[in-house]
């Protein structure tokens, strides 16, 4: 090929390169999104491994506005962001709303993304768990809560760890029996075979929750936050949860909170001991971020990092596949 040849190659592949930088700059794709979009050769290297990376991915909790704490980034740009990073689908949780009605809006908003709610049994529907709530929400236009959690920030466990005056919203009796209530929203769940998770209850209150839930017949039940903070489960525990059908969740949060973070109040959890935890049954268990706080990493680079972070850790392909694709998209419907 001549020389004159060669500088018309060049300049068409720049200009090329020009152009679809223009492009880009003008649709309607969210910062992080174009951050993934880039214009030369190495950079649309990189891009395509960061896409490998989280191509096929599911995370199944994490926090956007609407809500009421501060977050990071709002749903229906955390859909657009996860769309452009290669997210398979993406199941939203809020402590306070109902944002399962939102995913159906999002849905139309975004034709052909995955985007699904749940439910949290807190105060703002009640001092105790709400049967009635549990109902409206499965019923809801298109189906897409996908998960009833039971209380989170209002659970009582947590408010007796921080030594509240009020009484939170209990699980168990003062016996220990599983609440007819919960029970109720057992079978609901189970009805509409969508996942039924522990909340912030307490180890002991998860494996009463999990046994009793197993006796119902439940497919998809969930132990919530096993690796972190005041939910931490031994192995023997978790183990026991596994053998009574439950899937186990490890959050990723707890690995970049603590000193030097702008969540320093919690211990933070070494890549080490995070590893060993989804170690103990890679097929029955799965990993989300839990994030969106706005003094944390957006989700989606957290999740970034703790794949790698897995992989530097000897965590096998197959069981990283399992722990952040195929088990969260099974839990929530997306993979049959």
């Amino acid at each position: 090929m001549d020389n004159s040849r060669k500088m018309n190659r060049r300049n068409f592949i720049k200009s090329s390169v020009a152009a679809s930088s223009v492009l880009l700059t003008q649709s309607p794709v969210s910062a992080l999104g174009m951050n993934l979009w880039t214009e030369d050769a190495e950079q649309k290297d990189n891009m395509s491994k960061t896409e490998r990376l989280l191509h096929g991915v599911c995370d199944i909790h994490l926090h956007c506005h609407p809500d009421s704490r501060k977050r990071s980034v709002d749903e229906y740009g955390f859909m657009k962001d996860a769309m452009a990073a290669g997210y398979q689908a993406v199941m939203f949780k809020s402590n306070d709303f109902s944002c399962h009605d939102r995913a159906y809006i999002i849905n139309q908003a975004l034709p052909g993304i995955k985007c699904f709610g749940s439910f949290c049994m807190n105060r703002v529907f009640g001092d105790k768990v709400n049967v009635f709530a549990a109902k409206k929400a499965v019923e809801t236009t298109g189906g897409l809560c996908r998960c009833i959690w039971m209380p989170t920030l209002d659970a009582a466990y947590q408010y007796k760890y921080e030594g509240r005056k009020k009484k939170g919203i209990a699980v168990l009796s003062d016996t220990g029996q599983v609440l007819p209530e919960v029970v109720k929203v057992m079978e609901i769940c189970g009805e509409a075979d969508i996942v039924f998770a522990t909340g912030h209850s307490s180890p002991e209150e998860s494996i009463a929750l999990v046994r009793k839930a197993h006796e119902l017949g439940l497919r998809r039940i969930v132990v919530t936050h096993a690796n972190s903070y005041i939910w931490t489960m031994t192995k023997d525990q978790i183990r026991q949860c596994i053998e009574l059908g439950a899937y186990i969740e490890f959050c990723y949060l707890p690995c970049l909170w603590g000193e030097g973070s702008n969540m320093p109040q919690y211990e933070r959890q070494s890549i080490k001991e995070f590893a060993d935890f989804v170690r103990i049954d890679p097929t029955r268990s799965f990993i989300s971020t839990d994030l969106g706080q706005a003094a944390m990493p957006h989700p989606i680079e957290g999740m970034k990092d703790c794949i790698l972070k897995l992989q530097s850790e000897g965590i096998s392909q197959n069981d990283i596949d399992l722990l952040v694709r195929h088990n969260p998209a099974w839990l929530i419907g997306v993979d049959k």
